[in-house]
């Protein structure tokens, strides 16, 4: 580094919060453990957005959701997930990929994650009312073995 440039810190809740605020989910061991957690990081009303958290530990699904109003990221952040999708309610049409980079999922897609771990975590970005729709699949959708 050359003179006069400040040594690079590690970012912590503590050292950054005067800049902004740190991505993450707060007391997610004192919640009830091998159910998924989601939160509100950020909220922006009137611009129309907000930014959330999710920690993924289910391991397989019954249910697909819709959100027919809003496209929505997902950001892996730790761990591996599959993310399961379908462009309408028909079993057949059902893909599934591994999570590997950040994805915006279109409108009215048919979505649901599952962790490959004991959990991960993924940052989601949506508008910030969302509808949701939900599919019961009649089956279980799982982790491969």
């Amino acid at each position: 580094m050359s003179k006069g440039t400040p040594q690079p810190r590690r970012i912590s809740i503590r050292a950054f919060c005067t800049f902004g605020r740190v991505i993450g989910y707060a007391g997610r061991h004192r919640r009830c453990r091998g159910r998924n957690l989601f939160c509100i990081v950020q909220r922006q009303p009137r611009a129309g957005w907000r930014i959330a958290y999710l920690v993924v530990r289910d391991r397989s699904l019954t249910r697909l959701e819709q959100h027919p109003g809003s496209f929505e990221s997902f950001e892996p952040v730790r761990g591996r997930s599959l993310l399961f999708v379908a462009r309408r309610k028909d079993p057949g049409a059902i893909r599934c990929f591994l999570l590997n980079r950040p994805v915006v999922l279109n409108k009215g897609l048919w979505h649901g994650i599952v962790t490959l771990g004991r959990e991960s975590d993924v940052k989601i970005t949506e508008n910030s009312r969302v509808r949701c729709r939900y599919w019961d699949l009649g089956r279980v959708l799982a982790v491969p073995k």
